[in-house]
C-alpha cells in the first residue's frame, strides 16, 4: 500500500469530506424540521390532509433514494425546477429523510401519556403550549435514539450524491482512484472518514440524550 499519494490528494479529500458533512448536516436538519411538521399535521390537520401526507410518506419510503435523486435532478427541468448539483442533493436528502423522521416523531408522540395532555387541557392550557411544553419534550426522550440512528443512516446516503456530481467525499475518492489506480487505499480512507463521522454523531447523540433525560428528571 502506497500512502504517499495522500500528500497530493489529501487536501482534495478533506474538501470532499467537508462537503459530505455539510450535505449530511443540512439534509438531516431540514429533513428533521419537515418531518416534525408532517408529524404535527398528521396529528392536528383535517383528515383529507392527513391522507395526502400519508401518501407522501408511503411514496418516498417505497422508492430508492437514487431514483428520487434522478427524478429531481434530471426530471426537474421538465417542470421548470432547475437546480445545481449541490442544492439538488440537499433537497433530495431533505425529501428522502422527512418521512422517516415524521414516523419517528409520530411514534414519540404516541408514547406521551394522554392523561398529561388531558390534564393540561383541563386547566385551560392552549394547544400550542401543550405541544411546546408537554408533547415535544416528552416525545423527544423516546424518539431521540431513533433520530440519532436515522441521522447516522443518512451519512451513508450522502455517497449517492456523487451520481449527480456533487463534489463530496465519494466523488473525490472515485476521482483519486481513477487517476492513481489505488483502489484499496482510496476506499480504506473513505471507510475511515465515515467511521469517524458516525462515531462523532453517536457521541453527540449520547450527550444530548443524557442532557435531555437529566433536564426532565430535574424539572419540578
Amino acid at each position: 500500500m502506497d500512502w504517499s499519494i495522500f500528500e497530493q490528494y489529501g487536501p482534495m479529500l478533506l474538501r470532499g469530506f467537508g462537503i459530505t458533512v455539510l450535505c449530511w448536516f443540512l439534509g438531516t436538519l431540514f429533513g428533521m424540521i419537515l418531518g416534525l411538521l408532517i408529524a404535527l399535521l398528521q396529528r392536528y390537520a383535517p383528515r383529507w390532509l392527513r391522507w395526502i401526507l400519508q401518501a407522501y410518506i408511503e411514496v418516498i419510503r417505497g422508492t430508492p433514494f437514487l431514483v428520487q435523486l434522478f427524478v429531481l435532478y434530471y426530471g426537474g427541468p421538465l417542470i421548470g425546477l432547475r437546480l445545481d448539483a449541490l442544492p439538488a442533493g440537499l433537497l433530495g436528502l431533505t425529501v428522502y429523510g422527512s418521512p422517516y423522521f415524521a414516523e419517528i416523531f409520530r411514534s414519540g408522540f404516541r408514547a406521551v401519556p394522554y392523561g398529561q395532555i388531558e390534564a393540561a387541557r383541563a386547566i385551560g392550557m392552549p394547544e400550542w403550549a401543550i405541544i411546546r411544553r408537554i408533547l415535544l419534550p416528552l416525545s423527544l426522550v423516546s424518539a431521540l435514539p431513533a433520530l440519532v440512528n436515522f441521522s447516522i443512516i443518512l451519512t451513508k446516503e450522502t455517497v449517492i450524491l456523487s451520481i449527480i456530481t456533487v463534489p463530496e467525499l465519494m466523488y473525490r475518492v472515485q476521482r483519486m482512484s481513477t487517476e492513481t489506480f489505488r483502489f484499496v487505499e482510496a476506499n480504506l480512507v473513505l471507510a475511515l472518514f465515515f467511521w469517524g463521522l458516525v462515531e462523532a454523531i453517536s457521541y453527540v447523540g449520547r450527550r444530548i440524550e443524557a442532557g435531555v433525560t437529566r433536564h426532565l428528571i430535574e424539572r419540578p
